[in-house]
């Protein structure tokens, strides 16, 4: 699943190895949604750690990204748990930020209605 948003840069980690073949850098979005601000950490793995050296804390950025999920057996009580990752694959400059995600998730006047009776659900 892919997903877009935009904010600004609150916490830039430093780059993690995991294991011998696996990376990973982690940073923090601050999102202003009108209500209350949002902290979503994301993660950016293998090649796409360098992705973030060009930004700094506090830099307006758009991030595209896939959420992730995988449930893992609990070794001491055998029951499931599950993570979610947010795994960035693209990470760019957003002039804008906040005011800038709106605009760009509003519909444009001339955008034809849409009739719901063909929707087969």
């Amino acid at each position: 699943m892919a997903f877009e948003v935009v904010g600004k840069l609150h916490e830039l980690y430093d780059e993690q190895q995991v294991s011998e073949k696996f990376k990973k850098r982690e940073f923090v979005l601050e999102i202003d949604d009108n209500s209350y601000t949002q902290y979503i950490k994301f993660q950016a793995t293998q090649d796409r750690c360098t992705t973030l050296n060009p930004f700094k804390k506090g830099d307006n950025v758009k991030v595209q990204f896939n959420l992730k999920g995988r449930p893992y057996t609990s070794k001491t009580t055998g029951e499931p748990v599950y993570f979610t990752n947010l795994e960035a694959w693209r990470i760019e400059a957003a002039g804008g930020g906040a005011q800038k995600q709106e605009e760009d998730y509003m519909m444009p006047d001339n955008f034809p209605a849409h009739d719901d009776s063909d929707i087969p659900f």
